[in-house]
This record gives structure tokens, C-alpha cells and sequence, in this order.
């Protein structure tokens, strides 16, 4: 639920209003466990989000760093590569060998039994 919410901070250009937002958002969602409130919980539900998001604003405003900018396309491509190399397919495994004896005695007792009772 909350893999929308990205870093803010650092950006060349800065984070702008609809991407705190947005983060602000995501994090209510989390919090509450819903992602459309009730009636009843329309009202706290958008005052938590424009709260969160006006702390987030202030917070990214204030940090400071001497690491140069990060570059918002070079990060996205980043953030694909690691995607599709999550993502990617897995080769189907080998099939399996036969199970080799254990050297364990009761494992092989165990097994014996078991077959045995035909299970």
C-alpha cells in the first residue's frame, strides 16, 4: 500500500506540492488501513492528510545536505532496473532427484514406517 511513497528530499527540481501530497496520501491510507474513509471519516481522514503533508513540506524545506542533487530521471531508471531485475522470470528448477538416504538411522526408520503404512 505504501510503495507510492518515494523520497522527497535532495531533488533537482525540489518535491513539488502534488508529490507531498500524494506521499502525505499514501501514509494516511497506511495508517488507517483504508483507502476511501467512511462518511463519517471523510472529514479526519483529509485533515490527517493536509496535516501530514504540511509537515512533510516544512521538513523537506528545513533538511540540509552537501550531497549534490539527485537527478529525478536517473533515479526513476534506477528504481526500473531494480524493478525488472526483482520481477524477472525464474528458470524452472530441474526436476528433483530421488531422495538420497539419510545417514541418520531413525530418519531412515521414520521413512520406512512410512512407507510401510503406504503414506
Amino acid at each position: 500500500m505504501c510503495r507510492n511513497i518515494r523520497p522527497l528530499f535532495n531533488f533537482e527540481p525540489p518535491a513539488t506540492d502534488d508529490e507531498i501530497h500524494a506521499a502525505a496520501l499514501q501514509y494516511v491510507r497506511k495508517v488507517s488501513g483504508t483507502r476511501k474513509p467512511s462518511g463519517a471519516n471523510l472529514d479526519p481522514f483529509e485533515r490527517a492528510v493536509l496535516a501530514i503533508a504540511k509537515a512533510t513540506r516544512k521538513l523537506v524545506d528545513s533538511l540540509e545536505t552537501s550531497a549534490p542533487a539527485k537527478n529525478r530521471e536517473l533515479e526513476a531508471q534506477k528504481a526500473r532496473a531494480r524493478s525488472a531485475h526483482r520481477y524477472a522470470p525464474v528458470a524452472k528448477p530441474s526436476p528433483r532427484s530421488p531422495r538420497a538416504p539419510s545417514p541418520h538411522p531413525a530418519a531412515s526408520k521414520r521413512r520406512s514406517a512410512a512407507v510401510a503404512r503406504g503414506a
